[in-house]
């Protein structure tokens, strides 16, 4: 299969609206009944292997590989990736371009496929998918304008490790609900990217336990920060394909998001995210971090870009 130019970077359709590149906009926590100090959780330990360095777990680590590596874990069915997309201006190096050179080669002969949250064009309705490309124009604008090539590029590089690269992949009918969707069509394709993402995976998953060569391996999923969070709140769970895959996998998805420093901003969208308050950039931005956010669930924050 040759890995061709998509259609769109999924996430692009809800850039707009979602500032945090596709992110989990989420607000503050809700208020919860109060409990006595026996019946609260232990705090999160730091993982092995890394250097304690706070709340949530937090570890840091010589090099990016490392962290994600710890956070994956070991039995991993689905390592679920959610990347905050590098806007547009941004000089700093992109978390799929880290991702691809720092990551990617550490996972060699541990995952088998790459499924990426870009849209495959489908034959057959070139009509209805420049209809959705133009839908798509103001959302996709906000983005850097090397987002979607370098997921390209992260495919590339993923089939000469020998992992295999895909992307999600509509039908006619599929773009065509998009379209049509109105008003709705944000939600249309949130939901639709969820879909694909999760059966896609799924039928992946099955594929290696049938295989003698791929058994035990992980299936990665890479795409934007809304749609592998394992415990979204109610408004949003629709939009993650994380639990029912998870469900599928028997627990064993782990959902890890990628995180650039340099494109944090002091603003709303990112003072909801609620890690965001344990990571001091000027103490922790020289190496990288990994908080865990929940059950199965990190981030990881790459070290700030050397000039």
């Amino acid at each position: 299969m040759r890995f061709e130019a998509p259609l769109v970077a999924a996430c692009g359709l809800v850039a707009a609206l979602l500032p945090v590149a596709c992110g989990r906009q989420k607000g503050p926590p809700a208020p919860q009944p109060a409990a006595s100090a026996s019946a609260s959780p232990p705090p999160p330990l730091a993982l092995p292997g890394g250097t304690p360095c706070g709340a949530l777990g937090c570890t840091q680590f010589d090099s990016p590989s490392a962290a994600f590596l710890a956070a994956a874990g070991e039995g991993a069915r689905v390592l679920a990736i959610g990347e905050a997309h590098a806007p547009k201006g941004a000089t700093a190096t992109s978390a799929t371009k880290r991702f691809t050179r720092e990551i990617l080669p550490a996972l060699a002969g541990r995952a088998s496929d790459l499924l990426v949250e870009l849209m495959m064009p489908p034959t057959g309705c070139a009509g209805t998918t420049a209809d959705v490309r133009d839908e798509q124009a103001p959302a996709t604008s906000r983005q850097a304008e090397t987002n979607q090539n370098e997921y390209v590029v992260m495919g590339e590089r993923a089939r000469g490790l020998g992992i295999v690269p895909d992307m999600l992949r509509p039908t006619c009918g599929d773009l065509g609900g998009v379209r049509d969707a109105g008003d709705g069509a944000i939600e249309a394709s949130l939901l639709l990217i969820a879909r694909l993402s999760g059966a896609q995976a799924a039928r992946l998953v099955d594929r290696d336990a049938r295989s003698d060569v791929d058994r035990g391996k992980a299936v990665l999923v890479y795409g934007g920060l809304l749609h592998n969070d394992l415990s979204p709140p109610p408004e949003r769970a629709a939009w993650s394909y994380a639990p029912a895959l998870d469900a599928h996998v028997g627990g064993r998805l782990v959902s890890i998001d990628l995180v650039v420093p340099e494109f944090m901003t002091d603003d709303d969208s990112w003072r909801s995210l609620p890690w965001v308050a344990s990571y001091d950039r000027a103490k922790l931005g020289g190496k990288t971090t990994v908080l865990r956010t929940g059950e199965r669930s990190f981030v990881v924050i790459f070290p700030e870009s050397r000039p």
